[in-house]
């Protein structure tokens, strides 16, 4: 549903995209935005143990499915740069 390999990438990268526990880490960052409120990716992160790479593309996907949602707000990310700032949808 959501592959994060190109279709030019090599099998290995394939394979490793396609067993990444995507589920869990929905599950991680809906009960880090459970617990925590509105935050964006660095702060989920910072927050679920994930990594910042792990987070940013979890959230689309998250939006998509309408369990998360973008407050409109910016924060800082951890380098200083604005962020998006993201909330449980609904909330």
């Amino acid at each position: 549903m959501f592959a994060r390999a190109r279709n030019n990438d090599p099998t290995t990268s394939m394979e490793a995209a396609a067993s990444i526990p995507k589920e869990m880490h929905y599950d991680i960052i809906l009960r880090t935005l459970y617990s925590y409120g509105a935050l964006g990716k660095d702060g989920i992160a910072r927050h679920s143990g994930l990594r910042p790479d792990q987070v940013w593309r979890r959230l689309s996907e998250l939006n998509k499915l309408n369990l998360i949602r973008p407050t409109g707000n910016l924060v800082k990310s951890d380098a200083g740069r604005n962020e998006q700032e993201w909330d449980i949808y609904g909330d």
